[in-house]
C-alpha cells in the first residue's frame, strides 16, 4: 500500500510490542539533539548508550503496565507514544533497578545527565493532574505523511477519557518540531538549558477541562 493512501490503525500496546517499540524509538531518538548531548555522541559507544537507554525505558514502562498508544500499518508499528498517567508523572526514573541498569549500560556520567534532565523538566511542569509523554515518535521512514498528527489526535482522544486529567505535557529539544506542536494546540510553558540544547516544555489542555472551565 502506498504511504499516501495508508491509514494507520490505532491500538493500545501490550508487552508483546516491546521489541518493535525499542527499535522504533531508537531510530527516532538517536539523532535528536537532546540525546546527542546527554549520551555524548562524539564519544565512542554513543549508539550503544542510546540503544541501552531506550531499552531500559521501554522495558520499565511496560513492566509497570503503563499505557502506550501505537500506530500500525499492515501490522508494523510505525508510531508510538508512551504515556505516564497523572498519578505517575515521571516516576520511572525513581526506580533503583532502572538506575542500576542505566549505570551499567549508559555509564555514570550519562545516567547523571539523564536524571538531571528529567529533574529540570519536572521543575517546569504545572501543578495538577495531567498526562506526561516520556517518549513519542513516528519512525523516520514514515515521517512527512501526517502520521504524527494522527498519533497526537489518538493520544488526545484517549487522555480526554480521563475526566480528572487537565491535559498532556511533553518536551523536545528539536527546534524543528516547535511549530508542529503549536499547530496541534500545544502551548509552551517552559524552557530548560540542557548543555547547549534548549529543551522546550509544552502543554495541551484536556478538552473536558477546558469545557469545565468555560461552563
Amino acid at each position: 500500500m502506498h504511504l499516501s493512501t495508508a491509514v494507520p490503525v490505532v491500538q493500545m500496546l501490550d508487552s508483546s510490542f516491546i521489541p518493535e517499540a525499542r527499535s522504533l524509538l531508537y531510530h527516532a531518538y538517536r539523532h535528536e539533539p537532546t540525546f546527542t548531548y546527554l549520551f555524548e555522541s562524539a564519544r565512542p559507544g554513543y549508539e550503544h548508550r542510546v540503544r541501552a537507554t531506550v531499552r531500559e525505558l521501554v522495558q520499565q514502562h511496560f513492566s509497570e503496565n503503563l499505557p502506550a498508544i501505537g500506530l500500525l500499518i499492515d501490522d508494523r508499528l510505525i508510531g508510538i507514544a508512551l504515556i505516564a498517567p497523572p498519578e505517575r508523572r515521571l516516576g520511572i526514573t525513581e526506580s533503583w533497578g532502572w538506575r542500576m541498569r542505566m549505570l551499567l549500560t549508559a555509564g555514570f556520567r550519562c545516567t547523571k545527565r539523564y536524571l538531571a534532565y528529567h529533574d529540570a523538566v519536572l521543575a517546569c511542569l504545572p501543578s495538577g493532574a495531567y498526562h506526561v509523554l516520556p517518549l513519542m515518535a513516528v519512525h523516520p521512514q514514515f515521517q512527512g505523511n501526517h502520521f504524527g498528527e494522527q498519533l497526537l489526535a489518538a493520544l488526545h482522544n484517549w487522555c480526554a477519557e480521563d475526566a480528572g486529567s487537565q491535559g498532556v505535557v511533553l518536551d523536545t529539544g528539536n527546534a524543528h518540531y516547535l511549530d508542529f506542536y503549536k499547530r496541534q494546540g500545544y502551548q509552551q510553558i517552559g524552557e530548560v538549558a540542557i548543555g547547549p540544547v534548549v529543551e522546550h516544555v509544552f502543554f495541551h489542555p484536556n478538552p473536558q477541562a477546558v469545557m469545565r472551565a468555560s461552563a
